[in-house]
């Protein structure tokens, strides 16, 4: 037994790394810490490829149930997470976007916008000890902002500019974006 272990450790690793993978409770944890792993800062887009939103009439519920209208973010610095609590990326990038919340929620505007039903986002938002504000998509998103992908985070300056369009995880707590933040607002 002991020669068979030595001469086949690595393939018994393999499959019992598949096996944890084929598993919904391991699955779900393994992903999370891969996608953090190979998660970077996200890239800011050329001057020449950045678009401008012009359409900021969205309307969005909050968790409570108030009803908010994403127009009151004109003219401020904006950042807008598309996400859900099942996929592994977006779960994933969550701490960072928490660690950038609580040094900027009061200066930039956060939405994190799902699909999903209340109950699960508070359940998974409490199990996490996450404050960053929630709102539920009833409307189209403009335009500008649509996307197929989650996540998807857009940072919008102050004039509408589209500055961050990425898609997938990221690492929103990096010195780059805090230093990219710090520029937009002092504009």
């Amino acid at each position: 037994m002991i020669p068979f272990l030595k001469k086949n450790w690595s393939n018994i690793l393999f499959f019992a790394f598949l096996a944890l993978l084929i598993i919904p409770q391991t699955r779900m944890p393994i992903q999370v810490f891969v996608q953090r792993l190979i998660s970077f800062s996200p890239s800011e887009k050329s001057e020449t490829e950045r678009e401008i939103l012009q359409d900021y009439d969205w309307n969005l519920q909050q968790l409570n149930g108030e009803d908010v209208n994403f127009s009151q973010s004109k003219g401020k610095v904006a950042i807008v997470n598309f996400w859900a609590t099942w996929c592994p990326p977006c779960v994933a990038e969550m701490p960072s976007f928490q660690k950038l919340y609580d040094t900027y929620g009061d200066k930039v505007d956060f939405y994190f916008v799902t699909s999903e039903k209340p109950e699960k986002i508070m359940s998974f938002m409490t199990k996490n000890s996450y404050s960053l504000p929630i709102f539920l998509q009833t409307y189209e998103a403009p335009k500008k902002l649509e996307s197929s992908v989650l996540p998807t985070t857009y940072l919008i300056s102050k004039t509408g500019e589209i500055i961050i369009g990425e898609e997938g995880a990221a690492d929103w707590n990096s010195k780059k974006m805090r230093a990219l933040l710090d520029q937009l607002l002092s504009k």
